[in-house]
């Protein structure tokens, strides 16, 4: 959960929570399902030494390119859950929204409170693009349509945006969801120190300690160069400073 002030010294809320662990397992579940369906269908098989046809390379089936076939029982078995994850995330974030806000009012006066956006990040959807029917996987990435409100995070230390999406086909009408990473978690925390933390974080409540160096504001992009190459795809309309992390 990320405590933020906008610039017209709003207090914004900001949270985040997936599928807790169970979209992981939907993943492997269905990923072995689809390396079982590749072998055992004589049409998939052909079709799975494409890639290495074009490729040049020696004729034979790579597990890790199977797939799940539309109009089969698995691929529809497949979708179902995958919806049911997403749904089972979007609750779970009103639930602690909920929890959140009935703490806020225990030791503040009353206040009115918006719930401005609420989007998806690495996920899956079911669109239409240029004509087609597709399914979009948005990893790193969110939705960004015509006019739909769209959140994009900074690090721990670094500025937020709340976004609307101009809707470019070009992109799938999406966007990133963040600076992204610049190094991988354990590098992280071999790179930077406590003090280098303490500093990238000054003004900010939060944690301070080695077990949250893995996401200290270093470790990420420039968010602001991030938000430059992406004006093509959403514009700003507010833009959020963090005063308080927490990390569970």
């Amino acid at each position: 959960g990320r405590g933020r002030l906008d610039t017209d010294q709003n207090v914004w809320i900001m949270l985040h929570s997936g599928s807790r662990g169970v979209g992981n397992q939907i993943g492997t579940y269905f990923i072995e399902q689809a390396k079982q369906y590749v072998t055992t269908h004589p049409l998939e098989q052909a079709f799975a030494t494409l890639p290495q046809a074009i490729a040049g390379l020696p004729q034979g089936h790579d597990s890790n390119l199977s797939w799940l076939t539309d109009g089969t029982p698995l691929f529809a078995d497949y979708v179902e859950a995958v919806g049911w994850a997403q749904r089972y995330a979007r609750v779970n974030r009103e639930a602690m929204l909920a929890a959140i806000l009935r703490a806020l009012l225990k030791h503040t006066r009353s206040f009115e409170a918006e719930t401005i956006a609420n989007c998806h990040h690495n996920y899956v959807a079911e669109e239409t693009h240029f004509g087609e029917r597709v399914l979009v996987t948005r990893k790193g990435a969110v939705r960004a349509g015509l006019g739909e409100w769209g959140i994009i995070p900074g690090s721990m230390g670094a500025r937020s945006f709340i976004v609307r999406g101009k809707g470019n086909p070009e992109s799938f009408e999406s966007c990133s969801h963040g600076a992204g990473r610049r190094m991988s978690r354990g590098k992280a925390k071999r790179a930077f120190t406590l003090d280098d933390h303490a500093k990238a974080t000054a003004g900010v409540e939060c944690r301070k300690d080695a077990g949250v160096l893995d996401e200290t504001p270093g470790a990420y992009k420039d968010i602001d160069a991030v938000m430059a190459a992406q004006a093509d795809l959403i514009s700003i309309e507010f833009t959020l400073k963090q005063i308080l992390c927490v990390k569970g």
